[in-house]
């Protein structure tokens, strides 16, 4: 293996040094992708990891030219900017935490502390091109706020007997889980730091689409539409980020892979695996874009 160190460049920003032993963990772990731009000593300038010959596992590739000097300047252009996300996890790690969230939120107070322990574990297990070290930084205190809210406002509609009390609980989750999706996005970090970004949603549109869910389900078939269709919208409202998120699964992709999850999830065993294999596909199908000109509104 050679000693040689290297650079590589993320959102921008030149990384390293790094021993070429590092690199090729950075590689394996995900980190390094080979479109991603890479630099040692000997390179006439940026280029792609998969383009350095035996560098990245399984990606054949011309020699490249060595020339001594410094690294040059990273410069960051479109062709690099996207691709779909994946995820990965190990059966049982998910089984038993998975287990572990369970039983928290079956107590209902632990659940805020619950869902954060089990996010900052799943959020590092998706993969972002060009966005190394994906992690969780959400606090669980506002979704506490927001679960004991809505335990108050049960225990108040038993106290005191007012039946008109039970509509308010319906609007009081939806809202609950506007807010969720607007803390869960703003939570996300990378290396470390917040990314800084908000789901820009509408509470009326979050509404709507769980209004229209529910009269889709009557119909059963339909609501694997509705699905596709409210979670375009979701990553759609993914804002603060220089790239657009777009979700290209089509309701009849939701329709059948659903109906082969209920079936294998009727076993019990299997839930596991199906749950890895529909998020896994849910991902590819989530892809990273440049942001096109914004018209003026």
């Amino acid at each position: 293996m050679s000693n040689r160190t290297w650079f590589y460049a993320s959102e921008g920003q030149q990384k390293g040094p790094f021993p070429e032993a590092e690199l090729r963990d950075l590689i394996a772990r995900g980190t390094v992708y080979a479109d991603t731009l890479v630099w040692t000593e000997g390179l006439s300038g940026w280029q792609k990891a998969g383009e350095i010959p035996g560098l990245v596992p399984g990606v054949s590739a011309p020699p490249a030219a060595l020339m001594p000097g410094d690294p040059p300047q990273v410069t960051v252009s479109g062709s690099d900017s996207g691709g779909p996300l994946s995820i990965d996890f190990g059966i049982w790690d998910f089984t038993w935490r998975s287990i572990v969230l369970a039983i928290g939120m079956s107590f209902l107070i632990p659940i805020p502390w619950a869902l954060v322990w089990y996010l900052k574990w799943l959020v590092p297990c998706v993969k972002v091109p060009q966005r190394p070290n994906l992690g969780f930084m959400g606090s669980a205190m506002p979704v506490a706020l927001g679960v004991f809210g809505v335990i108050v406002l049960m225990i108040v509609t038993v106290a005191t007997g007012f039946d008109w009390l039970n509509f308010s609980i319906f609007p009081a989750m939806i809202v609950l889980n506007w807010l969720f999706l607007k803390w869960l996005v703003a939570g996300i970090s990378s290396d470390g730091q917040p990314l800084g970004l908000r789901f820009s949603g509408s509470f009326w549109a979050s509404l709507g689409w769980v209004l229209l869910a529910n009269i889709a389900s009557i119909t059963i078939i339909g609501v694997a539409w509705v699905y596709a269709a409210w979670t375009r919208w979701f990553c759609r409202n993914i804002a603060g980020a220089r790239r657009e998120v777009i979700f290209n699964g089509t309701g009849l992709e939701f329709l059948w892979r659903g109906v082969v999850s209920v079936i294998a999830a009727s076993f019990v065993i299997p839930i596991p695996w199906v749950y890895r294999w529909m998020s896994g596909w849910m991902a590819s199908q989530t892809v990273l874009v440049e942001r096109g000109p914004q018209p003026g509104t």
